[in-house]
C-alpha cells in the first residue's frame, strides 16, 4: 500500500508540474480570456489515458498504473480547473463562450481518448 501511494504521490507531482508549466506556456503563447491551458491538457490527458489503458492491459504494465494513470494524469488534468473557467466565463455574461467551452473540452476530450485508445491497439495488435 506505501509503495503504491508514494507512486501516485510522485506522479501527481509531475503532473502537477507539467500543469503548470502549461498554464504559463499557454498564457504566454495566447494571454488570458480563454482557458487554453485547461482545454489542452484535458484532451492531451485523455488522448493519453486512452493509449496507456490498451498499452498497459496488453504489456502486463497495469502495476505502473498508480504511478502513471492515477498520479500523472491525475496530477495534470484539471476537471475542476474546467469547473471553474467553465463558472467563470459564465458569470462574466460569456454565455455562448462557456458553452462553447463545454461542448470542445467533452467532445475533444472523448475523441481524444478513443483516438489513443485505437492508435495503441493497432500499435498493439
Amino acid at each position: 500500500m506505501f509503495t503504491t501511494l508514494t507512486q501516485v504521490a510522485l506522479g501527481g507531482a509531475i503532473g502537477a508540474s507539467l500543469r503548470y508549466l502549461s498554464n504559463v506556456g499557454a498564457m504566454r503563447l495566447f494571454g488570458p480570456g480563454f482557458p487554453y491551458a485547461t482545454l489542452f491538457v484535458n484532451i492531451l490527458g485523455s488522448f493519453v489515458m486512452g493509449l496507456l489503458v490498451v498499452t498497459l492491459a496488453k504489456k502486463g504494465g497495469t502495476a505502473l498504473a498508480p504511478f502513471l494513470m492515477t498520479g500523472i494524469l491525475g496530477g495534470f488534468t484539471t476537471f475542476s480547473a474546467f469547473s471553474l473557467d467553465t463558472f467563470t466565463l459564465w458569470e462574466r455574461g460569456q454565455t455562448l463562450t462557456a458553452l462553447a467551452y463545454v461542448a470542445a473540452s467533452i467532445l475533444l476530450s472523448l475523441a481524444a481518448l478513443a483516438a489513443g485508445i485505437y492508435l495503441a491497439r493497432g500499435a498493439l495488435a
